[in-house]
């Protein structure tokens, strides 16, 4: 069933095992924006978070599937609303901060802002080689999709209802925002970063992140979304590497054609990899060019069905 916050703020919490922290995070929106709606959607919590969301009045929205992917899915089929945050409830993000998140939403400059965390933190928020993984990701995305956007894994996020409707989330886990951002950019959505203060984790909240399977995950996003919506760069990056060592392995059997008076080449099992080399070489190249020319085609209907529903957007 539907929750409805038409013509209204929601706010939006994902939450496990979050008693520590949720109580100060739902007063402190509550404070700063009386007219929300606020939604904590539990994640099978099994400490007092749930409780403790109905004792400050949040609604609750239970999400049974594992993963904050899946709590993503849920917040943009469940709620309707004009403006959307979306927050973590770990109390790591300042509440005081969402005015000046919200202001280009609202405006029409931008249909998501991002709270960007790397520009002032406190020495305990990231964990070791999170600064690292964070600098990795956006380095690749903002290469694949020609951005210059500085925190990729931000979950402090201001959206319009055109990134609700349009934007496609099959995340499972927390590569969420990294699918959320390259997602946005592909479907030609502006995004705003907002420089915030980003706060460690109180004593006694623990973090829900693995650094080496999280990571992984978030890579492997990062490789499929790559390969999914940039299938020119991908594929015909791989056939152009195919062709160089093509190349690389003719030239032995090339020269021995070109040398030798009778044009005998000695340097067979090298033709026969440069052949195979190459064939693959443009068969990689072709697969880009089609799923270039189809990717193509269904952004040119996307654009289509967003002027034919610009209530939407």
């Amino acid at each position: 069933m539907q929750e409805t916050a038409k013509n209204k703020v929601a706010v939006l919490i994902p939450c496990y095992n979050e008693e520590k922290t949720l109580r100060k995070v739902i007063q402190d929106f509550r404070r700063e924006l009386p007219e929300s709606v606020i939604y904590v959607f539990d994640n099978n919590s099994t400490d007092r978070s749930v409780a403790i969301a109905k004792e400050n009045g949040a609604v609750i929205i239970l999400e049974p599937r594992q993963g904050k992917g899946f709590v993503v899915e849920r917040m943009f089929s469940a709620i309707d609303a004009d403006l959307y945050i979306m927050v973590d409830g770990d109390d790591t993000y300042p509440a005081e901060c969402i005015h000046s998140l919200m202001e280009p939403v609202k405006q029409g400059l931008a249909d998501m802002t991002v709270g960007r965390r790397n520009a002032q933190f406190e020495e305990a928020s990231f964990r070791k080689f999170h600064l690292f993984g964070n600098r990795m990701v956006r380095c690749c995305i903002n290469w694949i999709m020609g951005s210059d956007l500085k925190d990729i894994l931000s979950g402090y996020r201001v959206f319009n209802r055109a990134i609700i409707e349009r934007i496609p989330v099959i995340s499972s886990g927390f590569e969420i925002e990294t699918e959320l951002t390259i997602q946005t950019l592909y479907y030609q959505r502006k995004i705003i970063e907002i420089d915030i203060p980003y706060r460690a984790r109180p004593e006694g909240s623990v973090s829900k992140l693995h650094t080496i399977s999280d990571g992984f995950r978030v890579v492997w996003k990062l490789f499929s979304l790559f390969r999914s919506l940039k299938p020119l760069t991908f594929f015909g990056g791989i056939g152009g590497i195919l062709f160089i060592l093509g190349l690389v392995a003719g030239w032995l059997p090339v020269r021995d054609y070109l040398v030798n008076p009778n044009h005998y080449v000695a340097h067979v099992p090298s033709a026969i990899l440069a052949a195979g080399l190459m064939m693959l070489a443009f068969l990689f190249m072709f697969i880009g060019l089609l799923l270039h020319a189809v990717n193509k085609r269904f952004l040119e209907i996307h654009n289509v069905l967003t002027r034919l529903h610009p209530k939407e957007n």
